[in-house]
């Protein structure tokens, strides 16, 4: 008996032809949802470029033939930059691309899905996130406001800023006016600096005037870009900071819901692409642009002092605890970040650290 003989005599046949319809109407089906960024328009890394939101958008459209299609828009073209969050909350868009950290006034414990002051670096925020219960974190802290969030990129270590002055010991922090954002705003605070809160394109100006004394932005392209370097000569570094910074995707619970898991599939593959792909483009853009601030524009680039940096850590730790005992999700999420840093921070030691030099400095 021929199979469609046998499956019309037993009902089979319809009963297969009912399983397969939603099965093939679901592969049919197209989506057409928007994207807000919190950096502005032109931004290489935070909206154009290899691995930024824009790629992104470009990625999935095809890796899915065009039935899923993100129209992506900079800060100020359909919403201001950092109301992102409430925008995706409210369905007002499906996606926003910003960092966690600029949400802490809603929910302090996002500030540790950016990047932790004396925190891992790229490699081992990677491991956590993706092997070590990160990600399933950040989805549990975002739960209860109907979202939930992936990494889609990282700018490595950003530099700790440009200085006026030479930074020598503590003690010169004290009534410094500086740029930072994030927990190593409040380090810095407990030092005695006045802790500036200025938008990218507004940093430049003020450092020139002497608005504030030193600034941090990213590190020597972002920063480079901004002309930063014809307003201060001192570029510090060890990155104690942002060992990391992590691009946050915002998407909407019920419309990640709405997808059929082949897209689902297909974003969680564009915003891994584009988390290695941006990080490996501002290797490779710092590597070149730190080698022309300092050849070409006199910059003075050195570590801060070791006793600064000691200084540094105390006070980092202080202020982490301090966030940890106000907020019982912010406690659960730093023991389970700490706890997988003290675990690869023995592999990275053994590993990486005598690595380095060998590799760079023979």
């Amino acid at each position: 008996m021929k199979r469609r003989d046998f499956l019309a005599g037993t009902g089979l046949a319809a009963a297969a032809g009912t399983l397969a319809a939603p099965g093939i109407a679901r592969a049919q089906e197209t989506f057409s949802w928007k994207m807000t960024n919190a950096y502005g328009p032109g931004s290489p890394y935070y909206v154009e470029g290899p691995g930024s939101p824009t790629d992104f958008c470009k990625k999935v459209a095809a890796m899915s033939d065009g039935r899923l299609t993100i129209q992506h828009f900079a800060a100020g073209e359909l919403i201001p930059a950092l109301e992102g969050f409430d925008a995706v909350q409210n369905g007002i868009v499906e996606m926003n691309a910003a960092n966690a950290y600029f949400w802490a006034g809603k929910l302090p414990a996002a500030q540790y899905f950016t990047t932790v002051p004396f925190g891992m670096d790229v490699k081992g925020t990677n491991a956590w996130l993706y092997h070590g219960g990160g990600i399933d974190l950040w989805h549990e802290l975002y739960e209860p406001l109907g979202m939930l969030a992936f990494p889609m990129g990282n700018t490595g270590v950003q530099m700790t800023g440009w200085f006026s002055k030479e930074i020598n010991s503590v003690e010169d922090f004290s009534g410094l006016k500086m740029r930072i954002p994030g927990l190593a705003g409040k380090v810095y605070a407990k030092l005695g600096v006045n802790v500036q809160l200025l938008p990218g394109g507004e940093i430049f100006p003020a450092l020139e005037r002497g608005v504030i004394d030193a600034a941090e932005f990213v590190g020597p392209y972002q920063d480079r870009r901004l002309g930063l370097q014809k307003a201060a000569k001192y570029y510090y570094t060890t990155g104690w900071h942002e060992p990391n910074n992590v691009t946050e995707l915002l998407i909407g619970k019920a419309a990640w819901d709405s997808l059929p898991a082949d897209l689902q599939e297909i974003v969680k593959t564009a915003a891994f692409a584009c988390n290695v792909e941006s990080n490996a483009w501002c290797d490779a853009t710092n590597a070149e642009a730190m080698k022309d601030l300092v050849d070409n524009f006199d910059v003075i680039a050195k570590p801060l002092p070791d006793d600064v940096v000691a200084k540094l850590r105390e006070v980092t730790q202080e202020v982490l605890k301090e966030g940890a005992a106000a907020d019982p999700k912010t406690r659960k999420i730093h023991d389970a970040y700490m706890a997988f840093k003290d675990q690869y921070g023995g592999w990275a030691t053994t590993a990486d650290e005598p690595l380095l030099p060998v590799l760079y400095k023979a």
